[in-house]
């Protein structure tokens, strides 16, 4: 078997993100449906609300069961405040049927069993749950060698030069994910993920990226293109 290509800069990009952020957790959980649940509740909406919609559903429903058995518009009324409600709602109740339906109860530890392969593909047969949700389960709460792509990491990616997009509107499809999670080694896949959501929230931002006080931006190509761009202005 070739030894994997990897970006020569991956891991001095990692070890300064790493010395940067401390590889700060983002407060997901670690029991894996918990886990399904809170990435729901962070759907479109920012952080302090969605840690405060899920709050208030484990509040409302303090087990598994208790929600697995609560009509949709049930589980809608505590996470009103998050927004999509209703959507939300639907969504939970949709893949717990799912769940009940394959283990006999609302859990997903049987995950842990499984193949990382395994696992996923029973994620991703789960009703609304993508590549990158799926990977968050298994990263976060399975402890799993996998690199979910979210906004954040698909945007400093491209930025470092890493991996292009193939698709014409340039967003991060299924195919894109597993060519990025291809380039990064295995052992720095969950502190590359965590570190960089950090990174795109605080300085990598989409519009105006704040370069001149990134650790990594000597190491990032776009960084000394648009040092160019400002000496050709001169």
């Amino acid at each position: 078997m070739p030894f994997p290509k990897y970006p020569s800069s991956i891991f001095d990009v990692a070890a300064a993100l790493k010395k940067r952020y401390r590889d700060f957790n983002h407060y997901n959980l670690k029991d894996p449906l918990d886990e399904l649940l809170f990435i729901i509740c962070s759907t479109k909406t920012g952080e302090a609300s969605y840690r405060s919609t899920f709050r208030s559903l484990k509040e409302t429903f303090p087990t598994h069961l208790h929600i697995a058995e609560a009509p949709a518009e049930y589980i809608a009324r505590p996470i009103v405040s998050g927004g999509l409600s209703n959507q939300k709602a639907k969504a939970i109740r949709e893949l717990l049927d799912v769940i009940v339906e394959k283990f006999g109860e609302p859990t997903l530890k049987p995950l842990r069993k499984m193949s990382d392969t395994e696992a996923e593909a029973f994620l991703l047969a789960l009703p609304g749950v993508g590549k990158k949700v799926a990977r968050c389960v298994l990263m976060y709460s399975l402890g799993r060698q996998v690199f979910p792509v979210d906004t954040h990491c698909w945007r400093i990616a491209r930025r470092l030069g890493w991996v292009r997009p193939t698709q014409k509107d340039k967003h991060c499809a299924p195919r894109d994910m597993d060519r990025l999670q291809s380039k990064i080694p295995p052992e720095l896949r969950y502190s590359l993920h965590v570190n960089m959501i950090s990174l795109g929230r605080e300085i990598c931002t989409p519009s105006v990226p704040h370069c001149d006080e990134c650790p990594i931006s000597a190491l990032c190509p776009k960084t000394g293109v648009d040092r160019m761009k400002k000496k050709i202005k001169v």
